[in-house]
C-alpha cells in the first residue's frame, strides 16, 4: 500500500473512501489502465525512490500504450477482415514477379496520406488476398480506418441498400473509410446495375481515399466482369490515376503447400506401413 493511503483520514470518512472515490473518478474519466495499475506502480515507485512526477508520467504512459492497443484492436474489428495476416508470414520467394521492396514501402501507409490506390493482379492462389490483408492490418496499426469486402459481397450490399432506401448512407460510409479493400474483382460477373453501383463507389472515392483492389484478370479482361467497355474505361481511368500495381503471376503457392502436405502425409503413412510405431511415444521401432 502506498504512503498516501496510510495518512490519517479526515473526520467522518472510512479508510476505504479515497480508493472508492478514486476508482469512481477514474472510471468517469475513462482511465481503466490507471485504475488497474496505480497501486502497483506506486509501490514500485516507493521501492525505487521515484518522485511523484515520474510516477505520474509512468501511469500516463501505460494508459496511452493501452489505449492505442485498444484502438488498433477496434479498427481491426471494424475492418471485418476474414483473417488476420501480416507480411511476416508471406513467402515472397514463392512469387518472384512481386516487387517486395514496393510492398514493404506500401506497408508504411504513406500512400494513404497521398490518397493513392493499389491494384494486385495475378492468377488464383498467388497470395493477393494475403497481401491486401497485410496492408490493411498495417493501416489499422498506423491509425487509419479500413473496410474489407469482396467485390461480389459489396455489390450485394449496394443493391440491398438501394432496395431498402439506405444507399446514400452506405455510400457515405464507404467513402469515409481511409482505406477500402475490394477483394476478388473478376471472380463473379456483375449485373449492369451492380457494375454501375460499384463504379459509383470508385468514383466517389476518387482522390478522397485509397482503395486496394485484387483481381485474377488483367485490365483488358475487366470488361467481361463489368459488362461495358465505357464503364470499364471510366473505372480504370479513376482507379489507375494514382496507382501502385503489384504483379503477382506465378504458380499457386496455396496449391504448392497443399501438395507438400499431401506428400508428407503419404510419407508418414508409408513409414507406418513399413515400421512399427510406438502408440504412446510415436517412436519408430526397429523392424
Amino acid at each position: 500500500m502506498s504512503a498516501a493511503s496510510q495518512e490519517p483520514m479526515p473526520g467522518g470518512t472510512t479508510q476505504g473512501a479515497p480508493q472508492v472515490l478514486l476508482a469512481h473518478h477514474l472510471k468517469q474519466l475513462k482511465l481503466p489502465t490507471v485504475l488497474r495499475e496505480y497501486d502497483k506502480v506506486a509501490r514500485e515507485a516507493a521501492r525505487d525512490g521515484v518522485d511523484h512526477p515520474r510516477y505520474l508520467l509512468r501511469l500516463v504512459e501505460l494508459e496511452l500504450i493501452d489505449r492505442e492497443r485498444r484502438l488498433v484492436e477496434r479498427r481491426i474489428r471494424q475492418a471485418r477482415f476474414p483473417a488476420t495476416k501480416s507480411l511476416d508470414t508471406f513467402e515472397f520467394t514463392a512469387i518472384p514477379s512481386l516487387n517486395k521492396m514496393l510492398v514493404l514501402e506500401l506497408a508504411r501507409c504513406e500512400y494513404i496520406l497521398r490518397r493513392e490506390n493499389i491494384i494486385a493482379l495475378g492468377n488464383s492462389g498467388t497470395g493477393k488476398t494475403h497481401i491486401a490483408l497485410s496492408l490493411g492490418l498495417a493501416a489499422c496499426q498506423k491509425g487509419f480506418s479500413v473496410t474489407f469486402t469482396t467485390a461480389a459481397a459489396l455489390v450485394h450490399q449496394l443493391m440491398e441498400a438501394r432496395d431498402e432506401k439506405r444507399l446514400i448512407k452506405l455510400q457515405r460510409d464507404l467513402q469515409a473509410a481511409k482505406l477500402l479493400i475490394i477483394d476478388e474483382l473478376g471472380y463473379v460477373p456483375l449485373s449492369p446495375t451492380g457494375a454501375e453501383l460499384l463504379f459509383e463507389v470508385f468514383s466517389q472515392r476518387y482522390e478522397h481515399g485509397s482503395t486496394i483492389v485484387t483481381s485474377n484478370l488483367p485490365f483488358e479482361e475487366w470488361t467481361s466482369v463489368l459488362g461495358s467497355e465505357r464503364l470499364t474505361g471510366a473505372l480504370l481511368d479513376r482507379l489507375t490515376h494514382h496507382v501502385h500495381i503489384l504483379t503477382m503471376n506465378g504458380d499457386s503457392y496455396r496449391l504448392a503447400h497443399s501438395t507438400a502436405r499431401r506428400r508428407l502425409s503419404a510419407k508418414v503413412t508409408q513409414t507406418a506401413d513399413v515400421h512399427q510405431i510406438d502408440p504412446d511415444t510415436g517412436e519408430i521401432l526397429p523392424a
